[in-house]
């Protein structure tokens, strides 16, 4: 199962007041593990970026006067996410930005429900605890050190090992794994197979010929007489 984990980051809060997307950050993950593809862009908004958005990304107009317009990377974005279903962290904001990002080129908006929304899962599953990614990461052992000011890609990167650990960590589906492979070699390879050419003995004449003394003078059938040699 292919899904996509993404963040973005913007100049405010809302879309309605003009505020615009500065950056976005995808990772793909196949059945729940990161493939190693991403999609990653700086965007130019084409407005000041507030200072409180600054405080928080660290991105200023200065760095992002030369970034690609929304409509130049849009059809590479979708390209990417294809389908696939979307886990972000507080999933609404996002899409909000996203879909009036599409809208303003042209093109269709993306379904609220093919969005998987992370803050909502921490809360659900934690209840009246702290949901940030943040505290997700100081919860789960993720490393976030790195995490020094937001940024949609790195977000991304963190997000997949919360969004794993949200879902029932990766040591269940590891066991699983290795224990169907297991269960499928041993069915496999479970019809004994004889040698056409069996191997040179190793033991001299006398010994094979001591050793099969001590088997007659043990009571019963050896087990080991059901074998080939």
């Amino acid at each position: 199962m292919r899904e996509v984990v993404m963040d973005t980051e913007t100049t405010g809060l809302d879309p309605k007041d003009g505020h615009k997307i500065v950056e976005i950050g995808a990772v793909e993950l196949l059945n729940h593990l990161p493939t190693g593809k991403t999609f990653h862009s700086y965007l130019n908004p084409q407005r000041p970026v507030p200072k409180e958005a600054f405080d928080v990304h660290g991105l200023n107009n200065s760095f992002l006067k030369d970034k690609p317009l929304f409509k130049n990377v849009a059809v590479e974005f979708l390209d990417f996410i294809e389908d696939s279903p979307l886990v972000i962290h507080n999933a609404k904001f996002d899409m909000k930005f996203l879909n009036a990002e599409l809208v303003s080129v042209g093109l269709a908006t993306l379904s609220l429900e093919r969005a998987l929304d992370t803050l909502a899962m921490a809360r659900q599953k934690f209840p009246g605890s702290p949901a940030s990614l943040d505290a997700l990461c100081r919860r789960f052992g993720v490393n976030s050190l790195k995490r020094e000011k937001h940024g949609a890609l790195l977000d991304s990167e963190i997000l997949a090992e919360v969004y794993l650990e949200l879902i029932g960590g990766r040591q269940p589906e590891l066991i699983m794994t290795t224990t169907a492979s297991l269960s499928f070699s041993t069915q496999k390879n479970s019809k004994t197979k004889v040698r056409p050419t069996p191997l040179k003995a190793l033991i001299t004449k006398s010994e094979a010929e001591a050793h099969e003394e001590f088997c007659k003078s043990l009571k019963g059938e050896g087990l080991w007489k059901n074998f080939p040699n």
